[in-house]
């Protein structure tokens, strides 16, 4: 019988030891942390949105650079097989309002208990073996791509397969396993990795904001609001929706789904300079007409308020962000409610982010995602080098790559 070693126990890792398990091999997960699937169960703390129902090709196009080559992943298994996945786990699912979808309990536990369920005890077969405590520390020898080396309560042992699927995350959450600490590793067997950088990550906002408003504000949310970008190469980002004010900066949702442009653009011009609107739903012109009403004897903070409905953190941002000749000259006070420059000088560390860009590039891993350095070695999930934003393509990505490796070992060793 053939043996497989899969070294990470997170959703690409477990997609792939399913795969093998299923066609009859004797698999073995090897896991740094006490239990497998830790950062799963976070991202299911709030709901686990698993993947999205919008149509194919836009879905794709989430993957942004990487689409090409996660396009192809999706080919097989797409969002549509994650819910049929979850359907046979006895999970069902919903699309939310948003398109996102969710387990109806919104719950990650009872998902990951009965797919681990299944991986002890398959129809057939023996059983996907857990090691949990042991972390992956390279190779044997030079020459052997399939005999690793791990270091646990046990001390150093080693471990041969006729193959390996290696899923180690990214660099974000490290407390939960993904530290990127393989990445010497695989450069030093002359893996081309791309350097981890964080992504659906927050920023620090030029000049940080005043003691005033960090102590008042920090951790509110700016609501029914929109961010514009445009990079040095004339890319831009428009969207509507939400963001937090942190102590230093900002983060949330909106701020994610623009991240990678803004991202790129500090590292190329150290700075990157977005534009907040306050009230996207409401004209310049609008705009411009109520900040310019007559206000008598209300002070401009009565005046904001009753005429344009903006007060608490919004009011605060305009009285930090603009000067007093500003506050009281109407068109550039209107002008700053429609499009007020925020400028962001750094994203937040890598360990801090949702999730990470950066990794094993596709270019030197053949179509079933098998290293050309090192024949019977395949890696999937988050150590590849892609990123998406939130909403399920995070998920959903991790789990067509973890499902593509579990194929390509079985082409691999000819298994039918």
């Amino acid at each position: 019988m053939k043996k497989v070693i899969v070294v990470g126990g997170g959703p690409a890792g477990l997609m792939a030891a399913d795969v093998l398990s299923a066609a009859g091999l004797e698999v073995h997960v090897y896991d740094a942390m006490p239990s497998v699937g830790r950062k799963f169960l976070l991202a299911g703390k709030g709901g686990l949105n698993l993947t999205h129902a919008e149509p194919a090709a836009i879905f794709a196009s989430r993957y942004g650079a990487r689409r090409t080559q996660i396009e192809a992943l999706l080919r097989g298994f797409d969002a549509t097989q994650v819910r049929a996945w979850a359907k046979a786990l006895g999970v069902d699912t919903f699309v939310g309002s948003s398109g996102m979808v969710f387990p109806v309990d919104m719950k990650a536990a009872p998902l990951l208990r009965a797919w681990l369920h299944r991986l002890r005890h398959p129809v057939a077969g023996p059983g996907v073996q857990f090691h949990m405590r042991q972390r992956w520390t390279g190779w044997a020898t030079e020459q052997a791509s399939t005999t690793l080396t791990f270091d646990g309560p046990g001390g150093p042992s080693q471990a041969q397969a006729d193959a390996v699927v290696l899923a180690l995350g990214g660099g974000s959450w490290a407390r939960l396993g993904s530290n990127g600490a393989w990445v010497p590793w695989l450069q030093a067997r002359g893996v081309a990795v791309a350097p981890l950088l964080p992504a659906n990550c927050g920023f620090d906002a030029q000049g940080g904001w005043s003691e005033h408003f960090a102590s008042r504000f920090a951790g509110q949310p700016f609501k029914s609001v929109a961010i514009e970008f445009t990079n040095s190469q004339g890319v831009s980002f428009r969207r509507k929706g939400e963001f937090v004010a942190t102590a230093a900066g900002v983060e949330g949702s909106l701020i994610y789904a623009a991240s990678s442009l803004l991202r790129d653009e500090i590292i190329k011009q150290g700075h990157a300079t977005s534009y907040l609107d306050l009230l996207p739903d409401r004209t310049p012109e609008q705009v411009l007409a109520e900040v310019t009403h007559p206000r008598g004897s209300r002070s401009l903070s009565s005046h904001l308020k009753s005429r344009l409905h903006i007060d608490g953190i919004k009011a605060a941002l305009l009285h930090e962000r603009l000067s007093k000749e500003q506050l009281n000259d109407p068109a550039a006070l209107a002008g700053a409610i429609k499009a007020l420059p925020i400028t962001l000088v750094a994203a937040r560390p890598l360990d801090e982010a949702i999730s990470s860009a950066g990794g094993v590039l596709f270019e030197v891993m053949d179509q079933h995602l098998m290293l050309e350095q090192l024949p019977g070695v395949f890696c999937a999930g988050e150590m590849l080098d892609w990123e998406a934003p939130t909403g399920g393509y995070l998920l959903t990505a991790c789990f067509a790559s973890g499902h593509q490796a579990g194929a390509g070992v079985l082409a691999y060793l000819g298994v039918k």
